[in-house]
């Protein structure tokens, strides 16, 4: 199936329940995560859809859920942070995987080793650690050896990648996963979901969509998807977003 011809997404209704990927989908993608911003009116929009679903709107992110609530603060909505191995339902704390000792002797060899390489980026993300080459796709092999290398020294652990980003993220959970426990719990239980991401990350939320007989969106022209909707770019999901609160 070629994405250009995927259909747009239908009109969003009450019976849903929203899962939002961030970064490629909500947001434009920045040089080093923390540059990243939320365009103007877009906290509203959430805001309205969160009340429209009686609460069933989760951000699913591999950023970590307190970051993501710093970056669409004041709103603190139910996510979904680290590719899943993060969640808060509701007013539920967030539950989130321990950190080994060995983690942070990689995050000192790991910013050491893209000092000298510039544009790239290393995010600490608590029990994870990112390696981004947007800036400098000149050095994206060297930074995906590094990674490999890297995720040897660190038991539990797995390699993950994403667009233009290695992630050393212990062994467990992804976004489908996370879609599925949040689909289980007040306030998303019963509801049809509804899941929108771009990045490769996002495939495993797209399966459990649809075997839910849900609405899985794809952002962008990534081959292949197992999505079954497509939206452009972030100024489509906005719109789509925007019309389903009314705004």
């Amino acid at each position: 199936m070629i994405a250009k011809l995927l259909p747009p997404p239908p009109a969003l209704d009450d019976r849903c329940a929203l899962f939002l990927d961030v970064d490629g989908t909500l947001l434009d993608f920045a040089p080093h995560p923390d540059a990243a911003r939320v365009p103007d009116g877009l906290r509203e929009v959430l805001a309205a859809l969160h009340r429209r679903l009686d609460g069933a709107l989760a951000l699913v992110s591999g950023r970590p859920v307190d970051g993501l609530d710093t970056l669409f603060h004041p709103l603190r909505l139910p996510a979904a942070g680290l590719h899943g191995l993060e969640l808060r339902s509701g007013e539920d704390g967030t539950r989130a995987p321990p950190v080994p000792d060995a983690l942070s002797d990689v995050l000192d060899r790991a910013r050491a080793f893209a000092a000298p390489r510039t544009g790239t980026v290393v995010e600490d993300k608590g029990s994870a650690v990112a390696l981004h080459w947007r800036a400098a796709p000149e050095h994206a092999e060297e930074m995906r050896g590094f990674a490999e290398a890297a995720v040897e020294r660190l038991p539990g652990y797995r390699l993950q990648h994403g667009n233009q980003v290695a992630e050393l993220r212990p062994e467990g959970a992804d976004k489908g996963d996370a879609i599925a426990a949040l689909a289980g719990e007040p306030p998303f239980r019963g509801r049809t979901p509804v899941f929108v991401g771009d990045d490769l990350t996002d495939e495993h939320g797209f399966e459990v969509v649809n075997e839910r007989g849900g609405t899985s969106v794809l952002v962008g022209d990534r081959q292949p998807s197992s999505a079954r909707y497509r939206l452009a770019d972030t100024a489509a999901v906005h719109a789509w977003l925007r019309q389903g609160a009314g705004a």
